[in-house]
């Protein structure tokens, strides 16, 4: 558990954190107290800190609203927001998956809100699937075909699902409406580029799109990574030019092994690495690296002032009590003869990374 200022849990998970003028950010989804189900969100809630240790409330600075013709009418689900600032426009451009209410997780959108300030509030612009009628940069020509519906059901038919799935049936079948965005983060390049990048596919592929120089809007170039690889809740970093992103397994809401996903450009080849970054245990819940410790990564914090200083981010879902009262384990990024390590630590501070 996290607590604010005033002592309440921490209400902001799937997250991220954004550092500006001098203090953090912290935006998740501001979860609804109900027991049934998965219930959706009142929106997306922010807390501030200039330390890291210390969080205060500022608040859900997007609001579900009761518009039924709006696409985050109450009911909705609004997953995985994260938030980058555009140093040319001065916007603060937010990004999240969006479930339209009713609809369980079939519409599977990426939903654009932006802000003059930090704390909000953010205002919704539209909601998409990305780069409809637009192939995938590393997709062959001999593939380049949309699928309809009877197609796709052949296509996947059988022993030939697993092989249709890598060969890119649901990029086909998704072509003419875009394609599908679940666990999402955002990552913005040393060199001021941004992208989304999403679990897609029915969560079997990760996908990543390229935003304009704004962050309002795709450019049309985006990639796969690792087909049929069953990834989902990407995170990414960047070190000495190389790309790391850490992704979980499909398990539904129960923890599975953490996976990493290394390439020296964003645009791939992404390689799986050999080894599960994860050492240790955790002595509270007796979970290991099988189990990323009981938590599911959601976004990777550079510290600002210490070069070189991450922290990897993870929530501990709790469906079956509530999921506004589901944790965050929080913990120091090293790398050790280049290999990323995320060694359990039961307490920890930025002092570790003076070294």
């Amino acid at each position: 558990m996290r607590y604010d200022t005033e002592g309440v849990h921490i209400n902001a998970h799937g997250g991220c954190v954004l550092y500006h003028n001098g203090t953090y950010y912290w935006y998740g989804e501001y979860r609804n107290p109900k027991k049934e189900g998965t219930p959706g969100t009142q929106g997306v809630g922010c807390y501030s800190s200039t330390d890291l240790y210390n969080w205060k409330k500022e608040g859900v600075v997007l609001s579900v609203v009761d518009d039924p013709n709006s696409d985050i009418t109450a009911g909705c689900k609004i997953e995985r927001p994260k938030v980058i600032y555009n140093e040319k426009t001065g916007k603060f451009v937010m990004w999240f998956h969006l479930e339209f209410k009713g609809r369980g997780y079939g519409t599977a959108r990426a939903a654009l809100a932006v802000a003059d300030n930090p704390q909000g509030p953010f205002q919704l612009l539209h909601s998409l699937r990305p780069n409809a009628g637009r192939w995938p940069m590393n997709f062959p020509d001999s593939r380049k075909t949309a699928l309809t519906s009877e197609q796709m059901k052949r296509e996947i038919a059988g022993n030939n699902t697993w092989p249709a799935i890598r060969d890119g049936a649901y990029t086909r079948y998704n072509f003419e409406d875009g394609q599908m965005v679940r666990d999402m983060t955002l990552f913005v390049d040393e060199n001021g580029k941004a992208y989304l990048v999403a679990s897609a596919e029915e969560n079997y592929t990760i996908h990543i799109h390229e935003l304009t120089d704004d962050y309002l809007d795709l450019t049309g170039k985006w990639i796969r990574v690792e087909p049929s690889g069953h990834n989902e809740a990407p995170a990414l970093m960047k070190r000495n030019g190389k790309y790391y992103m850490l992704v979980s397994g499909c398990t539904g809401w129960e923890p599975n092994d953490a996976r990493l996903l290394v390439a020296d450009s964003i645009w791939g080849p992404w390689k799986k690495a050999a080894y599960n970054p994860c050492v240790g245990t955790n002595p509270f819940n007796n979970m290991g690296p099988d189990k990323t410790f009981g938590g599911q990564s959601t976004y990777i914090l550079s510290v600002h002032g210490k070069p070189n200083a991450y922290i990897a981010m993870f929530d501990v879902w709790r469906p079956k009590v509530q999921l506004i009262e589901s944790g965050y384990i929080w913990l120091p990024i090293a790398f050790e003869n280049d290999k990323m390590v995320i060694r359990w630590r039961s307490q920890w501070d930025l002092g570790v990374f003076n070294n």
